[in-house]
């Protein structure tokens, strides 16, 4: 009974990303999941990027913690429309949630959604809530070994941020094997060195962002 029961509630969460996936084809608005660990910049990356498209793109934000609104009262100053989930414990979103997440918005008005998991590698890796593309957030702070120790994240992201390079001097963080690993895991995906305090290696990022949205509006 228990194994028909677990079966039962995968299909069913299969069926709700499957069917945000064609709600966000149908309102062309890009989905993009945020995943890294707490303090690896989710929301600095975010702040920055708000602030670069605010008057070119309409952004809407689904912010996803396990207890608190510090981070969705933190972007509020960019007035753009934020639907906070608070998982009560829970180390993932789940389309669930997501798809009523959506209903706050109006989605023939927003070009993007950026959805910022809750700080974690694992448990939101495993899960698809219909999004169009992963990004693996990262810091040189967390070290070099990250992509080895969170394969799944890393092998099925469209995007890697490694932020924080601003520190890199003050690390033993060594690049090259980062970047090899990331290689081996997912080819040539697009990785961009970023460092949000000092406002350095954004635009790639935000090329990228743009080029996403294009393809989504067809």
């Amino acid at each position: 009974m228990e194994i028909k029961v677990i079966k039962h509630l995968l299909d069913e969460t299969a069926k709700k990303a499957e069917e945000i996936r064609k709600l966000l084809i149908e309102k062309k608005v890009l989905m993009v999941n945020l995943i890294g660990s707490p303090g690896s910049g989710k929301t600095s990356l975010l702040e920055k990027t708000l602030a670069e498209f605010k008057g070119k793109y309409r952004c809407a934000i689904i912010e996803g913690d396990v207890a608190t609104d510090r981070d969705a009262v933190r972007l509020q100053q960019y007035d753009v429309p934020i639907c906070l989930i608070n998982t009560d414990g829970a180390c993932h979103l789940e389309p669930m949630s997501i798809r009523k997440a959506l209903d706050e918005f109006d989605l023939d008005a927003t070009d993007i959604i950026f959805v910022e998991n809750v700080g974690n590698l694992v448990c939101p890796a495993e899960f698809d809530i219909g999004e169009h593309a992963k990004i693996a957030i990262a810091s040189v702070a967390e070290g070099h070994d990250k992509p080895e120790k969170y394969p799944l994240l890393f092998n099925e992201c469209k995007a890697v941020v490694l932020n924080k390079m601003d520190l890199a001097q003050f690390t033993d963080f060594d690049k090259r094997i980062f970047d090899e690993s990331v290689e081996k895991l997912n080819g040539k995906v697009p990785t961009f060195e970023t460092s949000c305090r000092a406002d350095e290696g954004l635009e790639g990022w935000y090329g990228w962002l743009r080029s996403m949205i294009e393809s989504v509006r067809g």
